[in-house]
């Protein structure tokens, strides 16, 4: 029997402010040129191979980039957020690089709406990177993504890692950042200079161009800005991590083999890919 720690459910109450994911991303989308969509490309490429021809769903869609790039490299992709700005990032780039595409389709829902979900059918690829431990119920969210994968099918997601107590500070810190207007002005007002502060004093120390560290961001962090993901580590509440092995466990338990696995020891994301073998198992309890 296993003995990974069990995913913590959030208090209702904790979720009902939110970060506005997609007003980050439409920040995003004004610097997004072709090679980091080249980058985005190739991550999906070295985690799920061939794309061509497959039924791609992108779970929490953000800035529509990865469905671009799952587009481009020949999938038939449909996406969706729950954030109506984040919708519009993904349209904006349909309209960009591929109006009128039949093969793209893209709505406005909740990964927390079982009939939504299921309305959707079952894909091939299923795609959800740091999105489902932003919606306030990570057990529910994983549960309704691991249906909609087609029998054969793979999945590749990443969830925050949780670090215990540096967990529940960091928690709290992003609470503040949504709470209100005060105390995001605090929160951006102490950490931002932190953060650039703190990465300049190491490029001077390695005598090394400060520009270089956020060139170089995008071809290790699959074509994403380390600007815009400072502003959503920050304000990314609800805020849900696990354990690697918890979410192990809880694939496991329905049928899901583990193709893939990278891990981090500090908050970034644990990334898995798993293969669904079957019919996804009811687990008791």
């Amino acid at each position: 029997m296993s003995t990974a720690p069990q995913i913590q459910p959030m208090q209702q109450a904790e979720s009902e402010k939110r970060f506005a994911f997609g007003r980050n991303w439409h920040r995003y989308l004004r610097g997004l040129d072709e090679a980091a969509i080249a980058e985005a490309e190739q991550s999906l490429r070295n985690w799920l191979g061939d794309l061509s021809g497959l039924r791609f769903l992108d779970i929490g869609c953000g800035s529509g980039l990865f469905s671009l790039a799952a587009r481009r490299l020949g999938a038939i992709v449909h996406s969706f957020d729950f954030d109506a700005n984040s919708v519009g990032c993904a349209e904006e780039l349909r309209a960009r690089h591929f109006p009128g595409d039949p093969n793209w389709t893209i709505q406005q829902g909740s990964i927390l709406d079982r009939a939504f979900v299921d309305s959707l059918g079952q894909f091939d690829l299923v795609y959800s990177w740091g999105v489902l431990h932003h919606t306030g119920d990570l057990n529910t969210a994983l549960d309704h993504a691991a249906r909609a994968v087609a029998p054969g099918g793979r999945f590749w997601i990443a969830i925050y890692n949780d670090l215990g107590q540096l967990t529940n500070a960091w928690t709290a810190i992003k609470r503040a950042y949504v709470a209100n207007a005060l105390s995001r002005s605090l929160v951006v007002g102490v950490f931002v200079p932190m953060f650039f502060l703190g990465n300049l004093l190491v490029d001077l120390v390695r005598l090394r161009s400060p520009l270089t560290r956020y060139r170089e961001y995008r071809k290790s962090h699959r074509g994403m800005s380390r600007v815009v993901d400072w502003f959503d580590w920050l304000g990314g509440y609800p805020y849900q991590p696990a354990r690697a092995e918890s979410i192990f466990d809880f694939f496991q338990q329905r049928g899901f083999t583990l193709l893939k696995l990278r891990t981090v020891k500090d908050w970034g994301n644990n990334q898995f890919v798993f293969r669904r073998d079957g019919s996804v198992a009811a687990v008791p309890g």
